[in-house]
Parts: structure tokens; sequence; C-alpha cells
């Protein structure tokens, strides 16, 4: 077909035209015919899913006291007062956004335990434990409310706030310095920023020589070594038990520091004394009949020194409180009173778990604030590859921190040491420990309570730790 235009066309007509020719390209349907399919075309991406969530949280609260800090990446750390922190490694996020609440999941870093943060963005008034805000909302209410489930340590209620400021600042512009840090693994900081140290502690030098210190001033206490240390909490006198020459005869020696003197203040088949908290009476062991008891000695009239538990028992690890002795017997961990009664009992076997053994050179410690956490020192049943041995018993010793509420149990003792006879420090921020390295070398080390801060204290071992 052939059109012809006049030069003259105006421009109204010529497009009227061009339209005409268009449709006259297009195929011809016939009645009731349908047309063509239309191409399919590829799939696209989906559609980008929100990952928003609430950072920088601090969420806490009480009965008991707790708090929890969610950072970039998640939940990081947890805190209760009297424990140490327990660092947390992040999981996945999942966001319901029709209740707009959020479950981070998370894992216990020391034990394994499974924890899930459970955070909804409503008004909370019923948590007091805000103890990291200097500027708590006047109203008494926060943004939102939080619950943890920690596998071993329960479930827990309370609130939560959002808390930059407790969070390092972000710069989201790379440098070199963050390029190098990338490269290193991080340093741990330890969580503990105000402790104290020792004012008067009793060893064995490089000598076996007995030596007690208070302050800067340090005495070898002349004659046979000592065994079995106890400071006075005043820090002032130290018991120590001394062999006579016989497996059946011993003395329970005092030595005062302020005159330079000593004296014996029992003899026989003794071992074992401990201060009470208030240095007026020692509790000690004595072989009576085939079998150890405990006893008691006031310190003003030794003469009355008398039985309190007619229990056979191996080892005494100090006062639990101002009227509670702790005692074991190798099956059973029991809390005698100065009456002869059993405050509580829990066998060997709860605490020491599967890794560790019941041994007469086992140590329990009760935290000096927290009675819900023991300072074990215990031997390997297996002990790790790491872990030097023994050249006469063969076995491998190392030390952790049992939660008897929630049974959790933290190993912290350095995985290539020898490491026993852990002993808290009396703020209770600290651990001293006998530590041994695979040439046999001991000495004295510390760390903090969360297992970071190892350090060489001294070069003697058996620390006893007064005041």
């Amino acid at each position: 077909m052939s059109v012809k235009t006049s030069v003259g066309m105006p421009e109204m007509s010529r497009r009227a035209l061009l339209l005409a020719l268009l449709f006259a390209a297009l195929p011809v349907l016939t009645r009731g015919q349908n047309p063509p399919p239309a191409k399919k075309l590829p799939a696209g991406p989906p559609a980008p899913q929100s990952t928003h969530y609430p950072i920088f949280i601090l969420a806490f609260g009480n009965d008991p006291n707790w708090s929890l800090r969610i950072g970039l990446k998640g939940p990081e750390r947890m805190d209760r007062p009297g424990y140490p922190p327990i660092p947390l490694e992040p999981a996945e996020v999942t966001h319901e956004a029709t209740a707009d609440s959020w479950t981070y999941h998370a894992k216990d870093s020391a034990t394994g335990a499974a924890v899930a943060v459970h955070l909804t963005r409503e008004a909370c008034t019923d948590a007091a434990n805000d103890t990291l805000s200097t500027t708590p909302p006047p109203s008494g209410k926060y943004s939102f409310r939080a619950s943890i489930d920690h596998a071993q340590i329960g479930s827990l209620k309370g609130c939560a706030r959002i808390a930059a400021e407790l969070f390092p600042k972000i710069n989201n512009q790379p440098d070199q310095e963050d390029d190098d840090a990338k490269k290193k693994p991080p340093v741990p900081v330890s969580s503990v920023t105000n402790f104290k140290s020792p004012v008067a502690v009793a060893y064995l030098n490089a000598g076996q020589q007995l030596v007690f210190k208070r302050g800067s001033v340090a005495r070898v206490i002349p004659g046979k070594p000592g065994n079995d240390l106890s400071i006075s909490h005043d820090g002032k006198k130290l018991l120590f038990t001394r062999d006579e020459g016989s497996s059946e005869i011993r003395t329970i020696n005092q030595y005062d520091f302020d005159s330079n003197s000593i004296k014996e203040v029992l003899r026989g088949s003794v071992q074992q004394a401990f201060w009470s908290p208030d240095d007026t009476r020692f509790a000690f062991m004595k072989f009576v009949d085939g079998k150890w008891h405990l006893w008691s000695a006031p310190v003003a009239s030794l003469e009355s020194a008398a039985p309190i538990f007619p229990g056979d028992i191996v080892s005494i690890h100090g006062w639990a409180d101002a009227h509670t002795v702790l005692v074991d017997g190798l099956q059973q961990l029991s809390w005698v009173t100065d009456t002869g009664t059993i405050q509580q009992e829990i066998p060997d076997k709860d605490i020491l778990g599967d890794a560790f053994g019941p041994s007469s050179a086992d140590t329990f410690r009760v935290h000096p604030l927290n009675p819900d956490l023991l300072l074990v020192s215990a031997e390997w049943l297996k002990p790790p590859a790491s872990v030097p041995t023994d050249p006469h018993m063969g076995g491998g010793f190392g030390f952790f921190l049992y939660e008897i509420r929630s049974k959790r149990r933290v190993v912290l003792s350095p995985l290539n040491m020898f490491a026993q006879n852990a002993e808290w420090s009396r703020d209770g921020f600290q651990i001293f420990f006998t530590g041994g390295d695979s040439s046999r070398r001991y000495a004295t080390y510390r760390m903090f309570w969360d297992g970071i801060g190892l350090q060489k204290y001294l070069s003697g071992t058996s620390l006893a730790i007064g005041q």
C-alpha cells in the first residue's frame, strides 16, 4: 500500500496518518480470538526484608537483681550482683512484627547453656535495678519489657531502655587502625575495676620456710616448716600445724605478728585449724576412736575445746559464716553449725561433676560475700592434654566456680598449669592459687574472678590470705 501526501498537509493530519499506518500494520484479530500470550519475564530478586531491631539496650530486673547488655551484634554480657559477669555469644534474632517484639538468641560462653532474651516495645515499670543508669526516666517508666531464659539460671523478668552511653562509640569510617584491629584478636578486659590487694598473707617460700607478711614487712617464722595456714581476720595472728616427729603427734601453733612471738596452743592428733570470722575461736580436726572429728576451741580458754560434730570427716574448708563450718567427708560437703546440726548437705559428685573427682586434697571455699558461690580446687579425672600432672600421683589439679542454686560450673584454672589450693581474696574479686608449669616450677598466681588478668603474685606456695 502506498500513500501520497501533499507537501502542504497540516501537522495534525500528518499525525493522524501515522497512527492509521501503525494500526494497519498490527495483526487483525477475528471475533472471539484471544490475544497471543505475553512473554514471561524472569523472576526478580525477592523484596528485601527489614533486619532492624533495637540495639544498645540495657535490660534489668530485680528479685533477684540482674542486668544484660544488648549491643550491635546482640546480647553481650549478663551481670548479677555477687557473681562474675557471664559473657554471651550472640546468635540469630527473630522479630515478631505484629507485636513489635524481638527474641535474641545467645549462648553462655563459659558453659554453653542456651540463652534467650525477649524484648517487647511497651511501657514497663516493674523493674527497679537500673543500677547503671545515671539519669533514669523521671516517671520510672521504660520503653521495653524484657525477660531472660537461661538454661541453667532460669527465667528472669524486668524492663529495658536505650543505653547507647554504655557502649563504645561506633566509627563508620574505616581507617588503618580499624583494619589493624581486625587482624589482631581483641585483648580480654576484666570487668573488675576496683579491688584491694591483701594486707596480710602467709606462705611457704622456695626453701619451704614459713613466711608471714603484713604490709611491706615479711617475717620468716623460725623452726620446723608449717602447714594448714590460717590468718586471723584482723591480719595479726597466724595459726599453723607442725609435725612433731610422729604421724600421730602434731601441734597447732599461733604466731603473733605484733609481738613477733610463737606459742603452742594444742598438741596431739590435731590439724587444720581455721579462725572463726570474729577471731574469738577456731575450728580444727581431732582424731578420736579411729576417726577425724570437728572440734572448736575458744582462744581465751583453750582448755574448753570440745567436739561439735560426731561425723567422720576428712577435711575442714573454713567457716561459711559466724556459726557454720564447712566440712567434707569425700561423699558429702556439709555445712555444720556450732551446735552440731547439719544446716545443708550437697553430694560431692554434684559439685565436682564428670570432670573432677573427690580427694582429700580437694578444697572448697565459700565466697566472702555470696554463700551461693563456691571456689573449688579438685583433681581432674582425665586431665586435658595440656595440663601438667603430678610426678608422684600422676593426676592433675584445676579449679572452678560452682553456683549452688543453679549448678552452673565454670572452669577458671589455666589449662597449661598444675593448679590447686585456690583461695578468695577478702574482697571476693580475686583468686590466688598455687600453680606449677610443665617444668615443675611452682609459684603463687593471681587472677580476677572472671578468669582475666592472670599474673604471678609471688614465688612461694600454699598462700593463706588474711586482712
